[in-house]
């Protein structure tokens, strides 16, 4: 781990007016802290902010709000989230370890970097880590890489569990810097790599992540979440999809539908959504649908499994929510 300068907020104004071009905020630390160890990041000055206001979980007819500093085992227990969106309570417990989900807050989880083994291995050639270095998981291990929003630059997968259900939900973050505050859609906020896979999201230098927003969605009481992975526990998904549903009915009078696992991003399927508005909410129109979250993909050799993957995750996730 390189030298940094370590500083503590206490206001909210105090952590922005302190941040300069290169420094990282500390929360949780539970992906910060190994990457600088690992010498992946190298900050210069580390501002905590565990001091700032931004512990709430606030339900109403707007719908859900969470403070960024929220810790994720928190949300996953809170009892109206457990029971109005329940996609977000299962997406937190499929995440990480129970001491993980004490520690990592809800804004640290949102902005995680990827678990690619070549960017964190300062050894070898990572365009995210070094641009213009090369992707050495191109013709390197790539079975749990991305097949979705790929480049040729980067094939690295998103790993948070969170976003993905969030995503389907049509969630947003508000961000606040000295220039004031702003409120993205978080399908919006992440980027695909393109050339530039060093930018992973629209955060600004300097600008905090401060609240969650989900939009009400009387419906999503009917969702959830299924990740499939190697291992049953402290594992990242080989595929996942989040998904609400609402059924009049023998039928699907709408969907909410994302996939994680699979894409450099969260990956939203509105053409899988379209496909299953109004039709009969059987085994069948679910597997019709499911035909749709392969287009665009691009697979490497060792990763052909996973449009299949995808499509049998998604029939699965749909049919436990009724048939």
């Amino acid at each position: 781990m390189k030298d940094f300068d370590f500083r503590a907020a206490e206001t909210t104004e105090d952590a922005l007016a302190q941040a300069g071009a290169d420094t990282a905020y500390l929360a949780g630390g539970t992906t910060l802290v190994d990457l600088m160890k690992l010498q992946v990041m190298t900050p210069r000055q580390v501002i905590d902010i565990n001091a700032l206001p931004l512990r709430s979980v606030r339900t109403g007819d707007d719908g859900l709000r969470i403070g960024a500093l929220e810790r994720m085992a928190a949300v996953a227990g809170h009892p109206q989230v457990r029971e109005w969106y329940p996609v977000i309570s299962q997406a937190l417990l499929a995440s990480a370890s129970q001491q993980i989900r004490n520690m990592a807050s809800m804004g640290g989880n949102l902005l995680q970097r990827t678990r690619c083994g070549y960017f964190r291995d300062v050894s070898a050639p990572c365009n995210k880590r070094e641009p213009g270095s090369g992707c050495a998981a191109i013709d390197g291990v790539h079975r749990a890489h991305a097949v979705l929003g790929t480049s040729d630059s980067c094939v690295a997968t998103h790993p948070s569990d969170l976003a993905v259900a969030l995503v389907a939900l049509d969630a947003s973050v508000e961000l606040r810097s000295t220039d004031g505050p702003r409120t993205v859609p978080l399908a919006d906020f992440y980027r695909e790599p393109g050339s530039t896979p060093e930018r992973e999201n629209e955060l600004r230098p300097g600008e905090l992540v401060t609240e969650i927003v989900v939009p009400a969605l009387p419906w999503a009481a009917r969702s959830t979440y299924l990740k499939i992975r190697d291992r049953s526990s402290y594992e990242f998904a080989l595929s996942s999809a989040a998904v609400a549903l609402d059924l009049k009915g023998d039928s699907v009078a709408g969907a909410r539908i994302a996939v994680g696992g699979t894409g450099t991003k969260p990956w939203r399927l509105p053409a899988v959504e379209e496909a299953l508005t109004g039709r009969p909410a059987t085994r069948e129109t679910y597997e019709q649908a499911a035909e749709r979250a392969t287009e665009g993909m691009r697979t490497l050799p060792g990763n052909r499994f996973k449009p299949t993957l995808v499509r049998r995750t998604l029939v699965r996730a749909l049919l436990s929510l009724g048939d």
